[in-house]
């Protein structure tokens, strides 16, 4: 028959819906994992640390290294003043120190 187009639209070509998820799993593999495995052991190094060098419930060693984390590298005077009021200064720069330690030219967040 002429004019038939049937055989253009039957078979279509999903080769890109393929490779997107194939790239998605390649991303994960290659970068991912390897970038939050190297995460989890500079924080589990840091908590460590910080465990050893001051006795703290476990909640209060998780948000230090968080706040520490995300004021570049210092604990911030507001935090300072309230929930580790009860810290001595140079205590506090040691563990200020064990932070920027174990995440020392780690590649971001």
């Amino acid at each position: 028959m002429e004019n038939e187009t049937a055989d253009l639209y039957r078979y279509f070509d999903c080769t890109d819906n393929a490779e997107f998820p194939y790239g998605c799993v390649e991303q994960t593999i290659d970068h991912d994992l390897p970038h939050e495995i190297d995460y989890l052991r500079r924080h589990d190094e840091a908590i460590q640390r910080i465990m050893d060098t001051v006795e703290m419930p476990d909640q209060l060693a998780e948000n230090l290294l968080m706040f520490i984390r995300k004021n570049d590298g210092k604990l911030g005077n507001k935090r300072r003043e309230s929930e580790f009021a009860a810290m001595k200064d140079e205590e506090v720069a040691t563990l200020e120190a064990i932070v920027q330690d174990a995440f020392e030219d780690f590649a971001g967040d």
